[in-house]
């Protein structure tokens, strides 16, 4: 791994681009989308992308804070989001509040709105939501207990390399992520771990190796789904690595590599983040045909034979 230094705060704020302009009374997106539930059904789930204040941590690789505001929300308005995104969308089965960030960091979301919150999603089999590990704490334990049906919470593990996770300026260890993972399992609550392929510092051999030892860690503690998310571009600092030869975009072969290793465990659901994909290898001409492939052991979680390049 090439040598770097640490990238904190102040440089990764310094090279940003500007926020795209969102409103404090909507979502900034909405959809629905079809996901295997944990007994292999097909479930459609509605997400609505919540708009408020960015998140405290401010990783190296991130880029959600786009879409967020430079000041906290006022009680009363991410209810409003959520009664609005919801009324937007067809029925669903699961219901997944993102908010490009922590649900428990009080400036994003208004404790004082965790009933309401708690009420709109009782219509949902199951609720999920993000948060950093560091922030599962007593308000998720307040959270928890007025939610009377099933919750999962997105948790980033990142990587667990030992020299690359600290450089993300995640401002976390690996036994942060466990323990929040335990205080998740205490209350009855699952837990969805992101993780990226190819972070910054790695190449493409090293990026899939290390992605399936993040698999590897996080089904061990007991994850019961991972989400892999190719690494990317797009926040001005990943732009500034990538020139400096310290990042490069994970290829479309490390990430069918990676997906195929985790559905080959068999120890929990493991999808493939495909926003975006059509980025890599764009001029291959069976670009295609290998996405949809991705797109189908997503909904299918078994694998499928590789596809023959003409």
């Amino acid at each position: 791994m090439k040598p770097a230094p640490l990238f904190e705060d102040d440089w990764i704020i310094a090279r940003r681009p500007p926020r795209n302009p969102v409103a404090p009374d909507r979502p900034y997106a909405w959809l629905v989308e079809q996901e295997p539930a944990g007994d292999g059904r097909l479930v459609d789930v509605a997400t609505l992308f919540l708009t408020n204040r960015e998140c405290p941590f401010r990783c190296l690789m991130c880029d959600l804070w786009k879409n967020t505001l430079a000041a906290s929300v006022a009680p009363g308005q991410i209810p409003a989001q959520i009664r609005w995104g919801l009324a937007q969308l067809p029925p669903a089965r699961h219901l997944k509040l993102y908010n490009s960030g922590n649900f428990f960091d009080p400036r994003a979301i208004p404790p004082e709105d965790y009933g309401d919150i708690a009420r709109l999603a009782e219509p949902f089999e199951r609720l999920i939501v993000e948060c950093h590990p560091r922030l599962v704490n007593r308000r998720f334990r307040e959270f928890r207990r007025m939610r009377g049906t099933d919750m999962q919470v997105a948790l980033g593990l990142e990587t667990v390399h030992p020299e690359v996770l600290p450089r993300l300026n995640k401002q976390m260890t690996l036994d942060n992520f466990g323990r929040a993972v335990d205080a998740l399992h205490a209350e009855n609550a699952g837990v969805r771990a992101f993780i990226l392929v190819r972070p910054p510092f790695l190449s493409d051999e090293e990026g899939l190796e290390w992605a399936c030892r993040s698999l590897d860690y996080a089904f061990a503690l007991g994850v019961e789904c991972c989400s892999l998310i190719p690494t990317r571009a797009g926040n001005g600092g990943m732009e500034e690595l990538a020139r400096d030869g310290f990042f490069t975009p994970p290829s479309l072969e490390s990430l069918e590599q990676a997906l195929e290793y985790g559905l080959s465990l068999r120890r929990g659901r493991v999808f493939l983040d495909l926003w975006d994909i059509d980025r890599l290898l764009a001029d291959r001409p069976d670009r295609g045909a290998r996405v949809a492939r991705l797109a189908r052991m997503n909904l299918t979680q078994h694998l499928e034979s590789a596809v023959t390049s003409p």
